[in-house]
């Protein structure tokens, strides 16, 4: 598949993801008083982020018609 993410963009995913996933694993193990469902929504999102950062392709990008590869 053709990327469609940037460098500017993978970074910001890399980063915002990473600590998205942080957060949400400090909250399951108690350390942070979230709520349980809230922290899996964010462990999801992050994990969501990473993943598109690693490949440089998001899906919702293609169906929007985005491209910050270019």
């Amino acid at each position: 598949m053709k990327h469609n993410i940037g460098w500017k963009d993978r970074i910001a995913r890399a980063v915002g993801g990473a600590g998205l996933a942080a957060i949400a694993i400090a909250a399951l193990s108690g350390a942070l008083d979230v709520g349980t469902t809230l922290s899996a929504v964010a462990l999801l999102i992050g994990g969501i982020l990473l993943g598109t950062a690693l490949t440089q392709t998001c899906l919702l990008y293609r169906i929007l018609g985005f491209d910050t590869a270019a």
